[in-house]
């Protein structure tokens, strides 16, 4: 068995998992009821995912070429997933698309009730 054909079963088995991870994201974002949940399922499953794929292209195209070109990929996956996620999140609290008895703890719940925030204008009473 050369190192050839190690190296491509490896990439075939992080391509595998890699796929996997992200179809059990989609499902996560089909089934799961609340945001929070959705948002989880959209982030960490997906990002390892994609991560899990960018590694199996590297050792299957074994030059720096491709090696060079996936680390943006990465970052920018590493960078924006959880800002995304974030934004997501916020703009439900602030819409009362969640669903509040489930919050165990509310740590946004002071920042948009004081006077003169602008959390309590973009929150309306339901």
């Amino acid at each position: 068995m050369t190192i050839e054909s190690v190296l491509d079963t490896v990439a075939l088995i992080l391509v595998l998992v890699g796929a996997l991870l992200c179809l059990t994201a989609t499902i996560g974002l089909l089934r799961w009821p609340d945001v929070p949940s959705r948002l989880h399922a959209a982030t960490k499953p997906q990002v390892l995912g994609v991560l899990l794929i960018v590694v199996a292209i590297a050792l299957s195209q074994r030059t720096w070429e491709a090696v060079a070109f996936g680390i943006p990929i990465i970052l920018i996956q590493f960078a924006t997933a959880p800002l995304a996620a974030h934004m997501v999140g916020r703009a439900a609290y602030r819409n009362r698309t969640t669903d509040e008895k489930n919050l165990y703890v509310d740590e946004l719940q002071h920042r948009t009730e004081q006077p003169g925030s602008t959390g309590a204008q973009s929150r309306p009473e339901s």
